[in-house]
């Protein structure tokens, strides 16, 4: 069978390339730390047989993790790819290893000390490795709006919901009120379920999950949802607002998914005829509305897997994943739904560098970068864990 040439072609760059490949440090961002030990040089020729010999060294006590939206040059060294719950999920199923190198970000690896034993200890190979969909929901300003809530006497008629990408403190609230986390496979069926419980649903921290789960799959009106700004007096709602919704949602989104716009969408089809518009549920209600098929990363996978020779694809999710899965599918075009360069910024701050020297410092006895929940937090979470594996 003769070679097909992949018809990828990278997005143009940006000015802010360097900082979203992790060159660089930004205080202001959600984990704005440094590297606490003398990174290798990303330069150094022998990274890649550096980091074999010490996985090779460390042999069964160690399982590597590695996020889809990972760079190729990390996903190479990974035991498991997945998503961040599939990924979760797999560490608890591996009790006898040691060390969980996590690559992924910092909730991701927050879930997995909650899953996984106490013996087991979770890492990070970057600290500064965080979410900034995740940090827009903070446990104090959660508090306040579950507070006012319950001044106005309709506390007892709201279920939480939390997205997997959240942190063990918001995981934790929603446990303690008697909710559901979810992820974006599951995110109706949770929905469902907390109907069942109450007549309204508190969603956090992804506003357009919620919406477009509530809206596109159940049927409610973009009227029977609000959105708490926890940055303004009340969330910046009305008393009589907050009673007739059905969804409150979070002020909170992606940063990456929120890029993509209709016009995005609207360009590459004027663009590439007959094209099929690909997109993760976390994108605006707009472009969702306008898309071909949503679903999760790993639906977008699997329509990728799936789609027949020669059809034309523009995918909105992290490029990372639309780079490795064009290059993967060369007899399909594949492509990148926005023009210019986005990656998942701080997704990106783990490399090779932070992965050679996480795996040497295990050989030589130092465990760095250990992620661990409290035992009060990681309980509360777990009761909510608990209940989405749980859902019908």
């Amino acid at each position: 069978m003769a070679d097909v040439t992949s018809t990828w072609t990278e997005p143009s760059n940006t000015a802010t390339a360097l900082l979203l490949l992790g060159r660089g440090s930004d205080p202001a961002s959600e984990r704005g730390v440094d590297c606490p030990g003398d990174l290798p040089a990303p330069s150094d020729p022998d990274l890649v047989a550096r980091a074999t010999a010490a996985k090779a060294a460390l042999g069964d006590r160690v399982f590597v993790l590695g996020h889809h939206y990972q760079r190729d040059e990390v996903i190479q060294f990974a035991d498991v790819t997945g998503d961040s719950f599939k990924l979760a999920q797999q560490a608890a199923a591996r009790p006898d290893a040691e060390f969980i190198v996590f690559c992924g970000v910092h909730f991701m690896a927050e879930s997995a000390d909650i899953l996984t034993t106490p013996s087991q200890r979770v890492i990070l190979p970057d600290l500064a490795a965080g979410c900034s969909m995740a940090d827009m929901a903070v446990l104090g300003q959660v508090q306040t709006a579950w507070e006012h809530f319950e001044d106005l006497g309709i506390a007892g008629d709201i279920v939480p919901v939390t997205y997997m990408n959240s942190s063990a403190d918001i995981k934790g609230f929603v446990g303690r009120n008697k909710g559901v986390v979810c992820t974006s496979s599951n995110a109706k069926r949770a929905l469902d379920w907390s109907f069942e419980q109450g007549s309204k649903v508190f969603f956090l921290p992804d506003q357009h999950l919620g919406r477009n789960t509530a809206v596109l799959e159940m049927g409610f009106s973009l009227d029977d949802c609000v959105l708490w700004d926890p940055h303004k007096p009340q969330g910046g709602l009305t008393d009589e607002q907050l009673r007739d919704a059905k969804m409150i949602l979070w002020r909170g989104h992606c940063s990456v998914h929120g890029r993509f716009t209709l016009d995005s969408v609207n360009e590459v089809r004027e663009r590439v005829p007959g094209v099929n518009v690909l997109v993760h549920p976390e994108c605006r209600h707009e472009v969702v509305q306008a898309a071909d098929h949503v679903g999760s990363t790993e639906y977008i996978i699997r329509a990728l897997d799936a789609a027949p020779a020669g059809s034309s694809w523009a995918v909105g999710t992290e490029l990372n994943l639309v780079r490795r899965m064009a290059l993967a599918h060369p007899d399909k075009q594949i492509m990148f739904l926005d023009r210019t360069v986005c990656y998942c910024s701080t997704m990106n701050r783990i490399d090779l560098p932070h992965l050679v020297w996480t795996l040497e410092e295990l050989v030589a006895g130092r465990v760095p970068n250990v992620i661990t929940v409290d035992k009060e937090t990681a309980a509360d979470a777990r009761v909510g864990l608990d209940q989405m594996l749980a859902l019908p």
